[in-house]
């Protein structure tokens, strides 16, 4: 069980990202950065200001981006390649398939955007299924991390992975909940808090929200267990499966589709390993829309309260 701040703080976890591409660039001259034209954005303009000549601004040009980071990769290079989430990939999934995937190329996919945080802008800017269509390539390592901190540390060990990697950051500012001496394993979930009844199992943003909602569990008596799956592919299986058995009940938390997100992955490792009843909270089979990031969770069954209730029901599931 891992402590946490106090929720205080808050950041993006974009914000995270650029911080930390500054001090990896600055230990490894390998690192360079490639952006489609939004490098403040993407937070990666400080690194492009402080080493111009490893950064390589594409234009509006998403399927490109992807090619040259490939070729640069193909070089030595280890490649930061950013824009919103929605243009790489949907927009550049070809690309990273036969460029990156499949000569499993040093690339790093490093996405801002994600889920419902460009809320303003509607469906063309949103994408609710980035996960599962990075999820679905081979050799694709898949990461989505709570908070700036952890963002830190994710983009760290995103460079020493040999490999492709997806990381995919919000423009939504979130508290700050992990110290960074917290440690962070690709593949290797954190547990946040022990618990006897239910299993929830959250993934990206959504962290503070179902840490929130456990609290408000306890009060009723249910001891929820709450662990962090900050990457879903390769998903903790161990984790997972030992959880479920203990509790008999499970719920998946993300901002992100059902369909081939956290709740997806999840119900593969289950219905394989250790069948109990699943509750998974997310979107459900629909596009985004233009609205305030609030009223959008709370549509969507995102807020703490809503993720209690789907508590609640797991355990009578289980009874």
């Amino acid at each position: 069980m891992r402590e946490l701040r106090q929720a205080g703080e808050k950041k993006s976890t974009r914000d995270g990202y650029g911080e930390a591409l500054l001090r990896i660039g600055e230990a490894d001259s390998r690192i360079v950065a490639l952006d489609a034209d939004l490098p403040t954005s993407t937070r990666t303009a400080k690194f492009g200001q402080k080493y111009p000549e490893r950064f390589f601004n594409v234009g509006i040009a998403e399927q490109n981006l992807y090619s040259v980071a490939a070729g640069l990769a193909a070089c030595g290079k280890i490649a930061f390649a950013s824009t919103f989430a929605v243009f790489a990939t949907e927009r550049a999934l070809n690309q990273i398939k036969q460029c990156i995937a499949y000569p499993a190329l040093n690339v790093k996919i490093v996405t801002s955007h994600s889920g419902f945080s460009a809320s303003g802008d509607g469906a063309s800017h949103q994408t609710l299924i980035d996960v599962a269509l990075m999820r679905s390539l081979p050799n694709m390592t898949v990461v989505v991390p709570a908070d700036a901190v952890q963002t830190e540390q994710a983009i760290a060990a995103a460079a020493a992975h040999e490999g492709p990697v997806y990381v995919r950051l919000g423009k939504t500012e979130v508290p700050i909940l992990f110290e960074p001496d917290t440690g962070f394993r690709i593949g290797e979930s954190i547990r946040i808090r022990q618990g006897s009844d239910v299993t929830v199992l959250v993934t990206g943003i959504l962290l503070g929200q179902a840490i929130e909602a456990a609290a408000l569990a306890e009060q009723e008596g249910i001891e929820a267990e709450l662990i962090d799956i900050h990457t879903i592919k390769p998903i903790d299986t161990a984790a997972i499966v030992g959880s479920a058995r203990k509790t008999g009940s499970v719920i998946t938390v993300e901002e992100h589709s059902v369909i081939g997100g956290l709740g997806g992955a999840t119900a593969e490792v289950l219905a394989e390993r250790h069948p109990v009843p699943l509750i998974m909270v997310g979107v459900r089979d629909t596009f985004g829309e233009s609205g305030d990031i609030e009223q959008l969770y709370e549509k969507h069954g995102l807020t703490a309260k809503q993720i209690l209730e789907s508590i609640r029901l797991a355990v009578r599931k289980k009874r």
